[in-house]
């Protein structure tokens, strides 16, 4: 008898990407079978606190108030290589500036928010939906907004200003560490060995897609919005690659980094290691 499994993810064009080989069943499930619910990433951290899902994407800042009942996956990762998330405004300001606006967030255990207050800890912040900061900020109805997701490539063409990218900042501050983002969990009551299986299942898929680039691709393109097929193809590029298929010790040691600091700061009380 198969055994359900519920996997909980982003409606974006970069974990589209990621589940591909499961929707064109590309990857061997080993008797498991899949089931896929979607929602925004702010929602999947407030789920994962009550353990709904088998497997959830949840923001690396989320985890330790998730590690009683997950463990980071050693794969699935989404970390912002001198790049990531980014304050824009309407007007050009400085970042000193921006120590007196009000700054509108996807939400407040997203890591997006928590590279912003270990890059300044007094910033004053607003939560919003995360597709709609961008349109409040156009409108002058947000001081500056903290932009996630494909935002990232889309603010200068609606003539909006970047006042600080937050994983280039990061990069520069740990000596070349990616800023690490999103992480896939998996319940910890499930037991070791389907925690293994689930763990190289879901490996192989992403390494399918990473390998038949096009093809994945094509299937990315549904949850791209507005997205051309040229700026789809460089959001997945820079969030679904070879610290997508596993950590490794750069990968581990930037997410030790990122929530020891954040300890540090007082910003989170906790913190549970990753595999």
């Amino acid at each position: 008898m198969s055994r359900r499994i519920v996997i909980a993810h982003s409606p974006d064009s970069d974990d589209a990407f990621m589940f591909y080989a499961f929707a064109a069943g590309k990857v061997d499930t080993k008797g498991y079978e899949f089931d896929h619910y979607l929602n925004d990433i702010q929602t999947l951290n407030s789920k994962a606190e009550k353990g709904c899902y088998e497997i959830s994407a949840i923001s690396i800042h989320a985890y330790p108030y998730v590690s009683d009942k997950y463990e980071l996956m050693t794969c699935g990762a989404s970390m912002g290589d001198n790049y990531g998330p980014m304050v824009i405004t309407k007007k050009n300001i400085s970042p000193e500036e921006l120590s007196t606006k009000t700054v509108a967030v996807p939400g407040l255990k997203t890591s997006a928010y928590l590279a912003l207050k270990l890059w300044n800890p007094d910033i004053r912040t607003i939560v919003m939906p995360f597709d709609k900061i961008m349109e409040a900020v156009e409108q002058g109805n947000a001081e500056a907004g903290l932009i996630i997701h494909e935002g990232q490539l889309t603010w200068k063409e609606r003539g909006l200003h970047s006042v600080v990218n937050l994983g280039e900042w990061w990069y520069d501050y740990t000596g070349g560490l990616p800023l690490p983002l999103g992480g896939n969990v998996v319940r910890r009551d499930l037991g070791g060995k389907t925690i293994r299986d689930l763990n190289d299942i879901l490996r192989e898929a992403i390494r399918y897609s990473i390998e038949h680039k096009e093809e994945a691709l094509r299937y990315a393109m549904t949850y791209a919005g507005e997205l051309s097929r040229e700026k789809a193809g460089t959001f997945v590029s820079m969030y679904v690659n070879d610290l997508t298929i596993d950590y490794g010790e750069r990968g581990r040691e930037a997410v030790r980094r990122f929530l020891d600091m954040a300890v540090e700061r007082g910003i989170i009380k906790t913190v549970a290691g990753s595999r």
